[in-house]
């Protein structure tokens, strides 16, 4: 349940939902694997990796990451 915040209209979001559909999904591109996350509209980081395990893994953390985010802006508007 700690995943589940409350927004300032009023509604219940699911942090780790949003964190994971702001993450695309792993594609190999000739020698690497690549996806990317939209952090915001204008901030859309893109990350490649040798290795698919490593691809894995580092999506997971920077989905974690996001979702992190997340919770600490809606902390920081809910504050105001």
């Amino acid at each position: 349940m700690t995943n589940i915040i409350e927004t300032k209209f009023g509604t219940l979001v699911n942090t780790r939902k949003i964190a994971s559909g702001s993450a695309s999904s792993i594609k190999k591109t000739g020698a690497f694997y690549n996806f990317s996350i939209r952090i915001t509209n204008d901030d859309i980081r893109e990350y490649s990796f040798t290795d698919l395990a490593r691809a894995e893994y580092m999506r997971r953390i920077m989905i974690g990451h996001l979702e992190e985010k997340i919770k600490n802006e809606s902390k920081s508007i809910s504050k105001r």
